[in-house]
């Protein structure tokens, strides 16, 4: 294990850390495990030891699984494209979808936070005035995203939604006649090897789609390695190539530096195992510091779990870890 990671346990900075699991060219290179304080979305679970064996919340990092799944659907021809008309397919709601103000959205706007309709959730998880959590109190999740105020023309700006991704999830759910947690199993999971896994639901049954899943750190870290290789696994196709290169390319800046593909964020930085300066990496983000980060032209992925829930700075030791021990180390091994 890298000395700056065991300096960082041993003084206790990194007592919210609960796994760091890394691959290098499809060899794991780096694995460690520790006892921490964790929740499941939200529910106190008190001190856990955390093992391979041990589910984790993936909070956000929920949202890039479901962009993958959006792929998968499509490639079987079972959803619509992204270029397609979004309101269409809710027609439950003929209002919005006759409101002139609407008429612009499409597929690609949910898969890339583009909508333009007012979303909070700047707000703790925990206020009720934040909009997941309203989404999730709402009578109906879908009527709820689609009518929120438009405050911006569709694929101009990058507004942070999971309900955004709550309207992906639907659209999956309705192509393919199952339950998101169900066409995961069948189309994602089971091809992986990936046998054990939960997925949330919400009051009203639908699991959801922004932040409900939970998996081993070495299963989320296996379909980081599905995506370094293209879609392919121990040589079967389980998404397009096509796919996965689109939803890599940047679609929108985020404001913070970064951007915004379809359900990845994107940004860069340098890494030993590459020369000459800083290299695309692409990262799911979660609540509480989870990650899942990924340098494709390096052959890097790696998976970070902690348990810094609701805090501003949780973004820190993730991002110190990918950069100053992962990304630093690779090309020592």
């Amino acid at each position: 294990m890298p000395d700056k990671l065991v300096a960082g346990i041993a003084s206790g900075l990194l007592r919210d850390l609960h796994v760091v699991l890394a691959s290098h060219g499809g060899r794991i290179v780096l694995e460690h495990y520790q006892a921490g304080v964790d929740e499941s979305w939200g529910r106190p679970l008190g001190e856990v030891g955390f093992g391979p064996q041990t589910l984790h919340d993936l909070r956000s990092v929920t949202k890039s699984v479901v962009g993958l799944l959006y792929g998968i659907a499509l490639d079987r021809k079972l959803v619509p494209p992204p270029d397609a008309p979004l309101l269409p397919h809710f027609p439950d709601y003929p209002d919005l979808l006759a409101a002139p103000d609407r008429q612009g959205l499409r597929i690609e706007h949910a898969l890339t936070m583009t909508l333009g309709l007012e979303w909070d959730e700047e707000r703790p998880y925990t206020d009720p005035r934040n909009s997941e959590i309203a989404m999730e109190m709402a009578p109906d999740r879908y009527r709820f995203v689609l009518d929120r105020p438009v405050v911006a023309e569709p694929g101009t700006r990058w507004i942070y939604s999971g309900g955004s991704v709550a309207l992906v999830g639907e659209l999956i759910r309705r192509g393919t006649g199952k339950p998101l947690p169900e066409f995961a199993r069948e189309t994602l999971f089971n091809p992986l090897g990936v046998d054990r896994f939960e997925w949330i639901a919400g009051d009203d049954g639908v699991a959801s789609a922004a932040s409900g899943l939970r998996l081993r750190g070495a299963d989320l870290l296996r379909i980081g390695q599905l995506l370094l290789a293209k879609g392919s696994w121990h040589g079967k196709r389980v998404v397009s190539q096509a796919w996965i290169e689109n939803s890599f390319k940047p679609a929108i800046p985020t404001g913070d530096g970064l951007a915004y593909g379809r359900l990845w964020f994107i940004g860069e930085a340098a890494t030993t195992a590459l020369p000459d300066g800083e290299h695309r990496w692409i990262a799911g983000f979660g609540n509480g510091g989870q990650r899942l980060w990924l340098m494709p032209d390096a052959g890097i992925a790696a998976v970070i779990y902690s348990g810094k829930y609701n805090a501003p700075d949780a973004w820190v030791t993730p991002t110190r870890i990918w950069r100053e021990i992962i990304l630093a180390n690779a090309g020592k091994a």
